[in-house]
């Protein structure tokens, strides 16, 4: 995921903040730490895991409340949802210019971030020879992360 620098990250909950009052919508102390968790994280994190976190750091929110306020970030744009076929999404902040793809390893679950300039410069040429005007894109390559193959290997040499 794209590494945010800490000044990025509080202008970030700063925007979120912002959004909330112009909205008119309540900023409670549970949407505040989950927008902080999933926002500032750098991460693709689960619902789990992100109640996983507010419990480590002695914030008790409930699930129901989690993804509403995930639900809010989205819709809002600062969060984007993905799908990555283990039947639950995971988050992340919605960077401008953040555009990337994933590698999904399908053993650990582990997501990788990448972009590559060639598929950047291909992309709309696809989508002109289609006569297609594209809006937004996704790429996610599935398969087994480094680490996992290693164990493999492992697992056979013995």
């Amino acid at each position: 995921m794209t590494r945010l620098s800490p000044d990025e990250r509080t202008e970030l909950i700063g925007r979120f903040r912002r959004w909330m009052q112009e909205q008119r919508q309540p900023l409670t102390r549970q949407r505040d730490a989950i927008a902080r968790i999933v926002l500032t994280g750098d991460e693709h994190l689960s619902v789990e895991a992100i109640v996983r976190r507010l419990r480590e750091k002695g914030e008790t929110v409930g699930t129901a409340t989690v993804y509403r306020t995930l639900e809010l970030l989205t819709r809002a744009g600062f969060v984007r949802a993905h799908e990555f076929g283990e039947g639950f999404r995971r988050f992340e902040p919605a960077m401008e210019g953040g555009d990337h793809e994933h590698l999904v390893c399908l053993r650990c679950g582990k997501v990788v971030e990448f972009t590559h300039e060639h598929l950047t410069r291909m992309l709309p040429v696809i989508a002109d020879e289609h006569a297609f005007r594209p809006e937004r894109h996704r790429v996610e390559i599935f398969g087994t992360c480094r680490e996992c193959l290693r164990g493999e290997l492992e697992q056979i040499g013995r």
